[in-house]
């Protein structure tokens, strides 16, 4: 890693901390990329750690948890070969043939999911 660099990531990184701005806007206003930035902070701040020193800490708001629609079942019969029908809260309804690929169906599901 380049020392002159680090001191200059170093630098905008610090002028980014007191401008109150986000990444983004704080990476537009002076031409580099938004995410190098965030990079050059993680880094920078990963590094203090080795050093010994320890960044500062920001208190993250935590969202309260969030409840799936969805809700899941356990299968107490036994397997049959007739396709498997899943209905959502919003009335849609999903046909699965039994021999459905589980990856592709929770793929579809997480979708359906974060549309409603």
């Amino acid at each position: 890693m380049d020392r002159t660099s680090r001191e200059t990531w170093a630098k905008r990184v610090e002028r980014w901390r007191d401008s109150g701005l986000t990444a983004k806007e704080y990476a537009a206003e002076v031409g580099v990329n938004a995410h190098s930035l965030s990079w050059w902070k993680w880094r920078l701040s990963s590094g203090a750690k080795e050093q010994g020193r320890v960044p500062q800490k920001r208190h993250v708001p935590i969202s309260p948890a969030t409840v799936s629609p969805l809700t899941f079942v356990e299968m107490t019969s036994a397997v049959t070969h007739e396709p498997l029908e899943v209905v959502l809260p919003s009335s849609i309804r999903i046909r699965v043939p039994a021999s459905f690929d589980g990856p592709t169906l929770g793929r579809l599901l997480d979708v359906l999911e974060h549309r409603g």
